[in-house]
C-alpha cells in the first residue's frame, strides 16, 4: 500500500491523554482514509473516541488492538515508549508508529543520548554524569555557575534545573538526587550553560530518512518574561522568525542525519518522531536534548500548520517509505496558549468547572489536556488543562485570535502566560 495512494480505510488507536493526543486525534479525524478512531485513555476533548485503558497498560492495549483489528497505533507519551510498547505490539504482529525500547533510550536516558551525540560528532554542551551527590558538587564548584542540571531519566519535562548561581546549583543536586524524581534522579547530568534562543524541531523518521516538521518555540517557564518554575510547557508558536532554510539544512545535515546513522549502526534504527531541542548559539546550533515523540504543546501548533493528511505520513514511516509521503505545510503562523490550573506547576486544585464558548473563529481550536467530564459537565483534572490554539496570516494575527479565545473561556482563576509569541514579534 503506497502512502496516500489507494489506501484502505484504517482503524487507528492513539495512546495518551494530553493536549498532544487531542491535537493528533483532531488531525487524524480529517483524514479520508480513517475508518475508526480510538483514544486510550483520552480526555474530555476526545470523549467520543475514548477507551478506558491506561497508556501504561501495554498488555491491555495489545489485547484491545488485536480484538478491534487496529491497523495502526500512534503513541503520544514517552513513558509507554520507554516501557517497550512498540516491541510488544510488533511481537503481536501489530503495526505501530514510534521507536522501539532500545531506541527510546534517546529520551529515557540523557547519558545514553550524550553518548550518541558524542559518537555522531553532534555539537552539544560539555557534560559529565554523576551517581554520587558529593562528586557532582565538587565538579560544579570547579565548573562554576551558571550551569544546567538534569535528571538522567524521564521526569515529565520537569527534571531540568538551570542554575544561575552556585548555591542554586548545589541545592539542585540534592533536589534531583534525593528521591524527588525517583529512579530518574539516580544519575545526574551536569552541563555547561549555553546562551541563545531555543527552538524545537520535530522530524518524521522511518529508520533511514528524516523529514522535518515546522520549527516551534516553546515557553517552558511558568511566568511571563521566562520567569518562575520550569513546566511541561506554557505555550508555543510557529514559525520563529530566527529560523531560516539554511539553518534547517545545516541541522538536518549535521544533527539529524548523523543521529539516524549512528542509531542504525548500533542495531537500533529509529522510527517515529525524533524531536530535537536546539540552542541557537553564536557558534551555530547545538543540541540540548532528544525527545522520541511528538512534543506537548508543540504538536498543537504543528498539527494546525500541517496541510497534508497525517495518516499516510505515519503509515509511510512504518513502511520505511517516508520519501514517498506527501508532506506540505500551510504558509501561516500558529500560536498555542496553555491555560493551567491555579498554582501550576506547584500544588494545584482539580475539579474546577469549565465552560467553553459555543462559537469560535474557524481558525481557532481548543485542545483539551487535563480535563474530564463529570455528570455531563466539563471540569479540570490536571495541571495543564487547555491548549487554546489559533492560526493566522501573521504571528500577530494568530496571537490576537488565540488570546481573544482565551478571554472567552470560563475557567475560574486559570493561570496562563500573556506573552506567548512575543519574542517572535520582537
Amino acid at each position: 500500500m503506497r502512502a496516500g495512494e489507494n489506501m484502505n480505510k484504517l482503524r487507528v488507536l492513539v495512546i495518551g491523554s494530553g493536549g498532544r493526543e487531542h491535537a493528533l486525534a483532531w488531525k487524524l479525524l480529517q483524514s479520508p482514509v480513517l475508518e475508526r478512531l480510538y483514544v486510550a485513555p483520552g480526555n474530555a476533548g476526545t470523549e467520543p473516541w475514548n477507551i478506558p485503558i491506561s497508556a501504561q497498560d501495554i498488555s491491555g492495549l495489545v489485547e484491545f488492538a488485536l480484538k478491534e483489528d487496529i491497523d495502526l497505533t500512534l503513541v503520544g507519551p514517552e513513558d509507554p515508549l520507554s516501557l517497550g510498547i512498540v516491541d510488544a505490539f510488533q511481537e503481536a504482529g501489530l503495526r505501530i508508529f514510534g521507536p522501539a525500547k532500545a531506541a527510546a533510550r534517546l529520551e529515557g536516558s540523557k547519558s545514553f543520548a550524550k553518548m550518541i551525540m558524542e559518537r555522531a560528532e553532534i555539537p552539544t554542551a560539555k557534560w559529565e554524569v554523576f551517581e554520587k551527590a558529593d562528586q557532582a558538587k565538587a565538579y560544579i564548584k570547579d565548573l562554576g555557575a551558571p550551569c544546567v542540571l538534569k535528571a538522567d531519566g524521564l521526569a515529565a519535562g520537569k527534571g531540568v534545573i538551570v542554575a544561575l548561581d552556585l548555591d542554586t546549583a548545589l541545592q539542585a543536586v540534592d533536589e534531583i538526587m534525593d528521591g524527588n524524581f525517583g529512579a530518574a534522579g539516580k544519575k545526574l547530568l551536569v552541563e555547561e550553560f549555553l546562551e541563545g534562543q531555543e527552538v524545537s524541531l520535530l522530524c518524521f523518521t522511518d529508520g533511514t530518512t528524516a523529514r522535518s516538521m515546522v520549527p516551534v518555540q516553546d515557553h517552558k517557564r511558568a511566568l511571563d518574561g521566562d520567569e518562575g518554575l520550569n513546566t511541561g510547557g506554557m505555550g508555543t508558536y510557529s514559525p520563529p522568525p530566527i529560523w531560516t532554510p539554511e539553518l534547517e539544512r545545516s541541522v538536518m545535515r549535521d544533527l539529524v542525519n548523523p543521529t539516524l546513522k549512528v542509531m542504525a549502526e548500533l542495531g537500533t534504527p529509529f522510527q517515529g518522531v525524533l524531536f530535537l531541542g536546539l540552542m541557537l548559539t553564536k557558534q551555530g546550533p547545538k543540541l540540548l536534548e532528544y525527545n522520541v515523540r511528538f512534543g506537548d504543546p508543540e504538536t498543537q501548533v504543528v498539527m494546525k500548520r500541517l496541510k497534508s493528511d497525517l495518516l499516510p505520513i505515519l503509515w509511510a514511516c512504518t513502511e520505511g517509505r517516508l520519501p514517498e509521503a506527501d508532506l506540505e505545510w500551510k504558509n501561516e503562523a500558529a500560536v498555542c496558549v496553555v491555560m493551567a490550573a491555579p498554582g501550576y506547576p506547584a500544588k494545584y486544585p482539580k475539579g474546577i468547572p469549565i465552560h467553553l464558548p459555543e462559537t469560535r473563529d474557524e481558525d481557532s481550536v481548543i485542545f483539551h489536556a487535563g480535563t474530564k467530564m463529570k455528570d455531563g459537565l466539563l471540569e479540570s483534572s490536571g495541571g495543564r488543562v487547555l491548549g487554546v490554539t489559533a492560526s493566522g496570516k501573521t504571528l500577530q494575527e494568530a496571537r490576537d485570535k488565540a488570546y481573544a479565545l482565551v478571554k472567552n473561556v470560563d475557567f475560574p482563576k486559570a493561570h496562563y502566560r500573556r506573552d506567548i509569541g512575543v519574542k517572535g514579534l520582537n
